[in-house]
């Protein structure tokens, strides 16, 4: 039986699970996985040039079957009319920052496996921020690009890991 979705987004807040959760999905279905951290980033942290990045995206979503895990809010407009499936991480902001810090420690001066090349793992203060403002800056962003580019699409919440393990059991293997 053919899955009911062959175009999935993940976004949501940094650490609060994307990246395992959209391992584990790619696993279960078969659908080829973007992080999108790796598609942005240049080496040294350095930021690409809005339109090249634009096009990346572009790029990324004309293909027929994906799942792209990032938020990277700027880019909605062009992912969400592509996607068929949703799926939001929506967990406490506590949750996110202790992740994010843990992930930090463990993989400091390392690049991770779903980072872009030349970009080490770093303690970043404004990254941090980032993650402690993002309910009141990032979300708001969401809501706003899902009801102008994405109306046909009803995301699926994730607010905990066993939220997002109901969800995964729903999957059937590929």
């Amino acid at each position: 039986m053919p899955l009911p979705f062959q175009r999935v987004l993940v976004v949501g807040g940094s650490g609060a699970g994307k990246s395992t959760f959209a391992i584990r999905l790619a696993e279960a279905t078969g659908l080829p996985l973007t992080h999108l951290d790796q598609a942005f980033w240049l080496p040294g942290w350095q930021l690409p040039k809005r339109e090249r990045w634009r096009q990346r995206v572009s790029e990324l979503v004309s293909a027929d079957r994906w799942i792209i895990e990032g938020t990277f809010a700027s880019s909605l407009d062009v992912r969400l009319p592509r996607a068929d499936l949703v799926v939001w991480f929506d967990v406490p902001r506590l949750t996110c920052v202790r992740r994010a810090f843990w992930r930090t420690v463990q993989s400091y001066g390392r690049v991770r496996g779903d980072m872009a090349p030349g970009c080490p793992e770093r303690f970043d203060l404004d990254f941090y921020k980032y993650i402690w403002t993002f309910n009141s800056q990032q979300r708001p962003l969401i809501v706003r690009a899902l009801q102008q580019h994405g109306p046909h699409l009803r995301p699926v919440v994730i607010m905990s890991d066993s939220d997002a393990d109901r969800f995964l059991a729903t999957v059937r293997p590929k």
